[in-house]
């Protein structure tokens, strides 16, 4: 037999060694352990993320259900079907068109659009009522017709654009007459706070009478020279008052009598001018007020007020100021009202600024103006500790309204310069003066250096709390609120405050013994008034 070349040879087969098998089911082993792990962390990891899902969903409708609350959102008007908001929606765009058509003289459109606007308010209060959403078939009537009117508007050419040019005008023509109402209001009231009323008018002219006719009165006058005394000395407690309305005065040394632990040590100092000087003499000297001494003075017989000592009588003498504040008219022809209130031009109302000189033997006072009324004992107040200050004022910096930028003109330098914008403000009325402090620092020299600076009106207009605020910079000690509550006169304070005040100030226009006065305060004021005197019977003082 012939044999085959080796090219043509069966090859042989090779065997696989044992080792490359036990390998290849290692690792098909170990792919498997590994799937296997993955499979059971899977679950866990998943249910991790779902818990994490889940409580930031529960967290966020948490915080949807808070707002939704807080808004008094509810399902209903949460719903795309909900009737309740497809009425109110109707009512508000039919409440415009009904404005368009009151002006376009369409009255009889205007009374279907009312009527149809009340019938929807019906349905909607009486749903509210019984605390249940109204159904579409109650209401779907109601839709219908207002849906109706208000196609019937459209085609009337009420569009949006119109409606909105309309509103504008008219909400123009409403903001100037609410102007012009205000600026009336002001005016008159004004005018009432200014006037004299009739019966206090009456009650001047009979006490004159009396100081003059009454024998006994005049007995009593020289009577009471012997407490003279007592007018000067320092261990009673001195408040002063300077006014030209008997029966204000007369408050506020009752209620201040009628409050105090010890009366008898109480001495009052008024100051009144030339034509109410008789008047008043004889009302404290006829009335008793619980042991209180009562010393009355005119302000005419101070020989140092003339206009070579006091900046204000002579600015008084010039001819443009008089123009300003008598006639009405100044550099813009529109001088404010209120700048030409006799009080602010009146001599009584500076008179605060020359203490000292009106006072030469005392050493601390407390001056109320004569629209207060006192409800507590106010002998602490001769005992406080001012701290080397010249004036205890209570604060009134609660608001940014009463801080010295408001009063004071800040684009002048000498303002700008000298006193801080933010400054607290403070309020003249009821104020504890340190006499001894006031002459050391001569501080009625630092009001006439300010009043002369402001002779063209440039740093405040009038009145004497700017000029007050200018005077007593970094001299005034903050007291207690309690002791000084405000605002009595024209706006509404809070009862607790009342309660706890000391003194009561009807600061506004609204005082008390006007018609204009505030109802809800004037019982403060009116039971210290014996209106069962004859002489107020008399005059109808009421």
């Amino acid at each position: 037999m012939r044999r085959r070349g080796s090219d043509f040879r069966r090859p042989v087969r090779r065997r696989i060694p044992n080792v490359f098998w036990l390998t290849l089911c290692g690792l098909v082993i170990l792919l498997f352990i590994v799937l296997l792990s993955r499979e059971n962390q899977q679950p866990t990891s998943r249910s991790v993320y779902e818990k994490v899902i889940r409580s930031d969903f529960s967290r966020s409708t948490q915080n949807e259900e808070k707002v939704m609350e807080g808004l008094n959102i509810t399902d209903e008007m949460l719903s795309p079907d909900s009737v309740t908001r497809q009425l109110n929606d109707q009512i508000s765009l039919a409440k415009g068109f009904l404005v368009i058509a009151k002006e376009s003289n369409n009255l009889q459109f205007a009374w279907e659009l009312s009527a149809q606007i009340r019938n929807s308010q019906i349905l909607l209060s009486n749903a509210a009522l019984r605390r249940t959403p109204l159904t579409i078939s109650e209401s779907e009537t109601a839709v219908r017709d207002m849906a109706l009117l208000l196609f019937q508007a459209q085609q009337l050419h009420y569009d949006s654009a119109t409606m909105i040019m309309r509103l504008k005008a008219k909400i123009q023509g409403l903001e100037e007459q609410m102007s012009t109402v205000s600026d009336k209001s002001s005016k008159y009231g004004q005018i009432a706070a200014e006037e004299v009323p009739k019966s206090l008018y009456c009650l001047g002219v009979r006490l004159t009478s009396e100081r003059f006719q009454n024998a006994n009165l005049q007995g009593k006058l020289k009577e009471n020279r012997q407490t003279a005394l007592k007018l000067k000395d320092n261990s009673l407690y001195h408040f002063c008052v300077f006014s030209d309305n008997i029966l204000a005065a007369s408050v506020v040394v009752n209620s201040t009598a009628l409050n105090s632990n010890n009366p008898s040590k109480i001495v009052f100092h008024l100051v009144t001018d030339e034509v109410n000087y008789a008047a008043m003499k004889a009302w404290f000297t006829m009335n008793s007020f619980g042991g209180v001494t009562v010393d009355v003075q005119k302000i005419e017989d101070f020989s140092w007020l003339n206009a070579s000592y006091v900046p204000v009588l002579k600015q008084l003498q010039d001819s443009e100021t008089q123009s300003y504040y008598f006639s009405g008219s100044g550099g813009d022809n529109r001088t404010p009202i209120k700048f030409r209130n006799p009080k602010y031009l009146s001599m009584l109302n500076h008179l605060r600024f020359y203490i000292p000189e009106v006072f030469p033997a005392l050493k601390k006072v407390v001056f109320l103006d004569d629209d207060v009324v006192v409800q507590k004992d106010l002998s602490p107040l001769f005992s406080l500790d001012l701290n080397g200050n010249v004036n205890g004022a209570v604060e009134t910096c609660m608001e940014t309204f009463h801080r010295y930028h408001k009063y004071l003109n800040y684009s002048h330098p000498l303002i700008r310069e000298h006193f801080d914008p933010d400054a607290c403000g403070w309020a003249f009325g009821m104020n504890v003066f340190d006499l001894v402090e006031w002459r050391r620092r001569n501080v009625t020299g630092i009001y006439h250096y300010w009043q002369e600076k402001n002779v063209d009106r440039t740093l405040w207009k009038l009145g004497t709390l700017p000029p007050g605020l200018l005077t007593f910079y970094g001299l005034t000690e903050p007291l207690n609120p309690s002791w000084h509550v405000l605002g009595l006169g024209y706006t509404n304070v809070d009862q607790h405050l009342i309660e706890k005040g000391a003194v009561l100030h009807f600061n506004g226009n609204s005082k008390p013994w006007l018609k204009i006065g505030m109802e809800k305060y004037k019982s403060l004021w009116d039971k210290y008034v014996d209106y069962g005197h004859p002489l107020l019977q008399l005059c109808n003082v009421h």
